[in-house]
């Protein structure tokens, strides 16, 4: 292995491997190091894969990816005990090509075969390697040390696409040095396996077609965060995330509250019969717009969780905000080199914060950037709201002999006793303003 080369990328996740297919793709020699055992070994995520960006790389290599389905129908929902309310999606278009650009994935499968496409590019990709510290020389990060050996490789340019923990980043600066405890959520995700047939008949989807259930209140307890249900081929992934704060308050484990929702009424007949698989858990940043991290510094780059890329928004999108981040950052590169620059520069990497803020990238994260703010201030919302709101629904169509308008009447009187008609009124607001 040399010692010195153009851009060494750090991590294999779908962040840094979109930059290393663009950079490759463009003549750049670049290398990634990956300290699982192989690409994916050591990457987690609910199941959701946007693909929108990906298209722009391996557009002719998409019939092969691994994807588990194509999700052609979305569900959002607050469940409370024994109820339900949810927002039922199904649109005609999600069941053609190219689905709404939302699949599910296994990234053990995923990650690895889009590291080859890397490979195919030109990058050469190694796993087994972490990277231990980065080195900086004037102010400029030229290169990294890496375990086993403590071996230094040098390099014009590194991009961290270590992940959500940041060691790296944070070790430069580059943002706080401790964890924001309100905004990094903690998730836990169980894979069920369970026969093809029997999934498409349980959640109503055809051969090949998915399905993606996020839920709030009850499957958290109330705290920040959702619990998710996502059909693959022949398993389900079934997980929840909620803030490390909130977990730690909580003074409960991730498998209480995961064994809580999937003890639910509405989700305990989803799973019913499946076998256990695999059960992981990880962190996904969900600092908001407002508390993101320098982007770059001399000689270092941040992409994907490690800049905390995560639309924290019902979107909750990540993985193309992971590969759109990539790809800005192989661009700005690109862009530099064209020009006879020094890539590795401060002058030549400031356009990345840029590109980032003229896409949807930054552009969405921007619009939602009030809401992790806005539930961390008001936390009973998610606590209290699906408990009462739920009941209301269910009150209002619940058949029986009372009148409709003495069951108005009820319900009213239910806010005014539970919340109170002006809290009710002002909080409302709050949300509109949040979510805007």
């Amino acid at each position: 292995m040399d010692e010195q080369f153009e851009v060494l990328i750090i991590g294999a996740g779908p962040a840094g491997i979109s930059a290393a297919i663009a950079l490759a793709k463009a003549g750049v020699e670049v290398v990634v190091l990956e300290r699982g055992e192989y690409p994916g070994a050591k990457n987690v995520y609910g199941g959701i894969l946007f693909t929108h960006q990906l298209e722009k790389l391996v557009a002719d290599q998409m019939e092969d990816a691994p994807f588990e389905r194509a999700v052609t129908r979305r569900r959002f929902g607050a469940l409370a005990d024994d109820r339900e309310v949810a927002l039922d999606l199904k649109v005609g278009s999600w069941r053609e090509k190219p689905y709404n650009h939302t699949v599910t994935a296994l990234r053990g499968r995923f990650d690895r075969w889009f590291a080859e496409q890397a490979e195919a590019a030109g990058a050469q990709v190694f796993s087994g390697f972490m990277v231990s510290d980065l080195i900086v020389e004037d102010g400029r990060v030229v290169g990294v040390k890496v375990q086993p050996g403590d071996e230094e490789m040098r390099a014009q340019v590194v991009i961290s696409a270590e992940g959500a923990q940041a060691f790296l980043a944070r070790k430069v600066g580059l943002m706080q040095p401790q964890l924001p405890q309100r905004h990094m959520i903690t998730n836990v995700k169980e894979v069920i396996g369970m026969p093809q047939e029997k999934i498409e008949d349980r959640f109503l989807c055809e051969p090949g077609e998915g399905v993606a259930m996020e839920y709030f209140g009850e499957p958290v307890k109330g705290y920040f965060g959702m619990g998710f249900v996502y059909t693959n081929k022949d398993s389900i992934s079934i997980g929840l995330g909620l803030t490390v704060h909130d977990l730690i308050q909580s003074k409960q484990t991730l498998n209480d509250f995961l064994e809580h929702f999937k003890s639910l009424p509405t989700i305990r007949k989803l799973i019913e019969g499946g076998e256990s698989m695999e059960y992981a858990a990880h962190m996904i940043p969900e600092y908001g717009y407002n508390h993101l991290p320098k982007m770059s510094m001399p000689g270092l780059m941040l992409v994907g969780d490690t800049a905390g890329l995560v639309n924290g928004s019902v979107y909750h999108e990540g993985t193309n905000l992971a590969t759109g981040s990539g790809l800005l950052a192989a661009e700005t590169i690109l862009e530099a080199k064209e020009k006879g620059m020094d890539f590795g520069t401060g002058e030549a990497l400031a356009p990345y914060r840029q590109k980032l803020e003229a896409t949807f990238v930054l552009k969405d994260m921007k619009k939602f950037r009030r809401m992790p703010d806005f539930f961390n201030k008001y936390p009973h919302i998610l606590r209290d709201y699906p408990t009462h709101v739920t009941k209301w629904i269910a009150d209002y169509f619940t058949i029986d002999e009372t009148p409709k308008e003495d069951v108005e009447k009820g319900i009213l009187k239910s806010i005014k006793k539970d919340i109170g008609m002006w809290k009710f009124a002002t909080e409302m607001l709050r949300i509109g303003r949040a979510v805007r």
